[in-house]
């Protein structure tokens, strides 16, 4: 019997909020900035093999606001910056439209926006990615359900710009592992006692890493069940 090939692992990562601060609409490189950590997170993620893939939400195409040479140009002076300090992006992925646009070119109901998980999944297929054994982090539920919706093993919300608390889950996601920044659901990810959970059954109630907070349900009520504890942190979803 032919010994089946898992394909490469990826670090799927939203981008305003969990890359760069959310200033609101982000759309030129003098505007983009860093959080606290990101690159050296980048940098481990790189280190470890996986591939980075940024899958974000451009609504303020949609809006009017910008254009998509706009966001082109600044997503290339990302790459470019990264590329200099030896961190290479595997692939951008975004969606500029939005179903209640003005502008009829992108007043659309697609597969791309999040949290439909066409990004993911067309980035997936590009790069010859196994979902099972990738992660997700983006600081909204949108992103953990395109996760979930594309079959991605693993996820992690954290707090917009790293401040406040992470936003609130539905209650079949509530055990999620939420933190404040992408280094720490790298730091979780990480960790020498992850085990790969292979394809996912659910959603892994999981606590221990720095910065990890309590959860809390879609209500925002903290209950028994929707609780953190000490677990393996695998964040594991269930399709």
């Amino acid at each position: 019997m032919t010994e089946r090939r898992l394909g490469r692992s990826a670090a799927f990562l939203d981008r305003d909020g969990v890359i760069n601060r959310d200033h609101g609409y982000v759309h030129r490189w003098e505007d983009f900035e860093f959080l606290p950590g990101v690159v050296e997170a980048l940098r481990r993620l790189q280190a470890a093999g996986h591939a980075l893939v940024i899958v974000t939400n451009q609504s303020g195409i949609a809006r009017g606001l910008y254009g998509e040479a706009d966001v082109e140009r600044l997503h290339e002076r990302l790459r470019q910056h990264l590329r200099g300090i030896g961190i290479e992006l595997a692939a951008i992925e975004y969606c500029p439209h939005l179903p209640a646009s003005t502008v009829p070119a992108y007043a659309v109901d697609c597969e791309c926006r999040k949290p439909a998980p066409g990004m993911i999944l067309r980035a997936a297929q590009a790069l010859g990615i196994d979902l099972a054994r990738s992660m997700m982090v983006g600081d909204k539920s949108s992103d953990i359900e395109a996760a979930r919706r594309a079959g991605v093993g693993h996820a992690f919300l954290v707090a917009t710009d790293g401040e406040g608390e992470p936003d609130a889950l539905s209650p079949d996601l509530a055990h999620l592992l939420r933190l404040k920044l992408l280094q720490d659901a790298v730091e979780a990810w990480l960790r020498p006692e992850h085990v790969d959970a292979g394809p996912p059954a659910r959603l892994t109630e999981a606590t221990g890493a720095t910065g990890a907070t309590e959860a809390k349900d879609a209500t925002g009520a903290t209950g028994a069940t929707g609780a953190t504890r000490a677990a393996d942190a695998t964040g594991a979803i269930e399709p």
